[in-house]
C-alpha cells in the first residue's frame, strides 16, 4: 500500500485556524482493464470543478473558504497563512484540503502566477 501527502487547512473550534500534515492512502486498484493496476485512493463525492489562474502579486486578506475543497497546485507558487502564525509556501504539486469555513479564515498570496484546479466537495 502507497501513501500520499497533503495539508489540511482547517479552523478549531475557536475560529483559528491551523495548518496539519496529513496522508491519504493509496491501493493498487484494476482502474482502467486490461491495462495493468494502479495506485488510487478512496472516491471523495464533489460538486464542482474549476481551473483558477491569479496573477503574481494577488492577495487575499483574512477570509475563511466559502466550502470545502480540494486545490491541486499545476504551476505557480502560493504563500498562504493561517491565524495561529504559521505561514507555508504550496509550489507545483501540493494538495491542499481547505476546511476552514468559520472563523477568522486564512490570507493567501500569489508568488508566481500559476494554475490550480478546485474541486468543491460535496456536502457532508
Amino acid at each position: 500500500m502507497m501513501k500520499t501527502q497533503y495539508v489540511r487547512l482547517y479552523a478549531d473550534s475557536d475560529g483559528e485556524s491551523h495548518f496539519s500534515d496529513e496522508e491519504m492512502e493509496l491501493t493498487a486498484v484494476n482502474f482502467a482493464p486490461p491495462a495493468p493496476p494502479i495506485n488510487i485512493s478512496a472516491s471523495t463525492p464533489a460538486k464542482h470543478f474549476a481551473l483558477l489562474n491569479s496573477p503574481e502579486g494577488w492577495f487575499g486578506d483574512w477570509h475563511p473558504t466559502p466550502y470545502r475543497q480540494f486545490f491541486f497546485l499545476l504551476s505557480g507558487k502560493v504563500e498562504t497563512g493561517v491565524s495561529d502564525g504559521e505561514v507555508r509556501l504550496f509550489g507545483p504539486g501540493s494538495i491542499l484540503l481547505v476546511e476552514d469555513t468559520t472563523g477568522r479564515g486564512h490570507t493567501s498570496r500569489v508568488i508566481d502566477e500559476g494554475l490550480a484546479v478546485s474541486v468543491q466537495l460535496a456536502e457532508s
